[in-house]
């Protein structure tokens, strides 16, 4: 098969790789479309979870393509997705291969089929959708008056999808780059906030420019400063929900605020049990996925794929598609 392999920091090629074969209770899946994702740009640079060569891409949809032995050979053509964490552990995209190459292998009892007419472009964000749903429920949403997300990374764009599709209170998204804040509004958010446009303290800052603390936080930007600023823009008695990817970052906290204010600091990690519901959201199109795809490239053309990526501030999703 053709994979797009990680072979070193920095490094990505398209290379002819050995084709998986499904094991017991396995399907392999031969891959459709396959996003680029923000954590697979720090994979690439040379973050240490894995190591090199490596086939990424845990944001993915493909087409059962063959099963292994107990699997129901009814899979077998099904258009589907699948959650990527393997019960016996590792996830596909990272220890597991994932969707950069043209077949990966998953098991099969995390296969969630999908209607034949489905995009399979936009299906590919159906896992960033299953981070979003658990986040929600981690977070106890409940129509809240007003919810603030920090970070205008499509994580961030889809909590003001499912917000403003909840029915909800206002939602309103700082973050940093334009088209991305544009595009927030067009999907409902009340408002919008450059943190660019921001001199000093940045917390102090979100509640005066756009006029209130918030009841709700989603902190999605994975940056400590952003972190630090969630708990001054949280109402007294809210919550902060954190699901950034924040490295090695630490904030200097002033537990007593934490205190004084009655807030609760919640973590949400990965899509565990949101699978069925992020699918049921996509396909019945209560969220438009496709709006955050802004480049598609053929897998052959996987390398600039990911090198647009990585330096064009105004693509917001990167697609490749593998047919």
């Amino acid at each position: 098969m053709k994979a797009i392999v990680n072979t070193a920091p920095g490094k990505v090629e398209l290379l002819d790789w050995p084709t998986p074969q499904p094991g017991p209770g396995q399907v392999r899946i031969r891959t459709l479309a396959c996003g680029v994702c923000a954590t697979d740009l720090e994979m690439i640079a040379g973050a240490t979870r894995i190591g090199f060569p490596a086939i990424l891409g845990h944001e993915w949809s493909g087409r059962v393509d063959a099963v292994g032995e107990g699997v129901d050979r009814a899979l077998l053509g099904r258009k589907c997705v699948a959650e990527n964490v393997w019960s016996t552990g590792g996830e596909v995209g990272f220890e597991h291969p994932g969707g950069y190459g043209e077949f990966l292998v998953t098991e099969a009892a995390k296969v969630q089929v999908l209607p034949e007419g489905y995009s399979a472009a936009a299906a590919a964000l159906i896992e960033p959708t299953a981070v979003c749903v658990r986040a929600l429920r981690r977070a106890r949403y409940a129509e809240e008056r007003a919810a603030l997300v920090i970070g205008d990374w499509p994580i961030g764009l889809i909590l003001v999808m499912l917000l403003r599709g909840a029915g909800g209170g206002e939602v309103s998204l700082v973050g940093g780059r334009p088209k991305r804040l544009a595009l927030a509004r067009e999907l409902g958010a009340a408002a919008t906030l450059n943190y660019h446009e921001i001199e000093g303290d940045l917390g102090r800052a979100i509640c005066d420019r756009l006029g209130r603390r918030f009841p709700l936080v989603f902190e999605a930007s994975g940056s400590g400063k952003a972190m630090r600023a969630s708990l001054d823009a949280a109402a007294p008695g809210g919550r902060i929900l954190v699901l950034g990817d924040y490295g090695q970052a630490r904030a200097d906290v002033p537990w007593n605020h934490l205190l004084h204010n009655e807030l609760e600091l919640i973590g949400s990690n990965a899509s565990a049990e949101a699978w069925p519901e992020a699918v049921r959201l996509a396909v019945e199109d209560r969220i438009p996925l496709d709006r955050l795809i802004t480049h598609r490239f053929p897998a052959a053309r996987g390398p600039e794929a990911v090198e647009v990526a990585r330096t064009n501030r105004d693509a917001i999703k990167v697609a490749m598609e593998w047919e």
